[in-house]
């Protein structure tokens, strides 16, 4: 059985009540993820959702050329799968990990007849859901008006909140297929914030050295995320 204070690493979980925290327990079991993996297709149906612990997951939208665009992450803070319980049967996106580490997975039956049930569970997820919609929504603006070197700190901002440590492992591809921008893009705007001694990035391996610069330089799209994520989750 999952060790009982596992689950509190994600803050869905942590935030329900002991009685039915204890309910869910027996149904909750960790896995691991590495980078660049599926969770799931565009198109594809789940046996599971996924509470992320120390992983980040990218949900990413994929045109008919193969270019993608990241439309939001999910970490700690929230729930991959979220059509589940929303009634869509089938996923609208695709989904990659984008930082290697752990989550906690529930049957997808189990999950919908907890959230049928009401209660607080239900009222955490669909929380989580608004503020997924403000980051969906947020991310479109900003992919549209703000330089890639403020998406890129928005990114990277995101995500140190999520995984709480300085060194992120993340290819350049892969930044740029979240951002939806080119790779050389990616390095121009990376060498800036370097230049500035915000971060270091060297073969894959970005760390954060300064994050205040990077809170400095960012657009006001990451304020918006965060604040309406502690508004809804606490």
């Amino acid at each position: 059985m999952l060790r009982t204070k596992a689950p509190s690493e994600n803050r869905l979980l942590a935030a329900l009540p002991r009685p039915e925290y204890e309910m869910l327990l027996p149904e909750l079991q960790p896995v691991s993820f590495a980078l660049g993996e599926i969770v799931y297709e565009f198109g594809g149906q789940l046996d599971y959702v996924y509470f992320p612990t120390t992983s980040i997951v990218s949900l990413l939208y994929t045109m008919e050329n193969g270019s993608s665009a990241e439309m939001g992450l999910t970490g700690n803070d929230g729930v991959v799968g979220i059509a589940l319980f929303m009634g869509g049967g089938t996923m609208p996106n695709r989904a990659v990990v984008q930082s290697a580490g752990g989550a906690i997975r529930m049957k997808a039956k189990m999950l919908q007849d907890e959230f049928a049930r009401g209660g607080k569970f239900q009222q955490l997820l669909l929380r989580y859901t608004q503020a997924l919609i403000t980051q969906i929504s947020q991310t479109a603006v900003c992919n549209r008006l703000h330089s890639v070197e403020q998406q890129l700190c928005r990114w990277l901002l995101l995500s140190h909140d999520r995984v709480k440590v300085d060194e992120l492992i993340m290819t350049q591809e892969l930044i740029a297929d979240m951002l939806g921008v080119r790779r050389e893009g990616v390095t121009v705007a990376a060498g800036r914030l370097q230049d500035a001694g915000a971060i270091s990035y060297v073969r894959g391996h970005i760390k954060i050295l300064d994050r205040r610069k990077l809170e400095d330089t960012v657009c006001e799209c990451y304020l918006v995320v965060k604040d309406e994520f502690d508004r809804l989750l606490g």
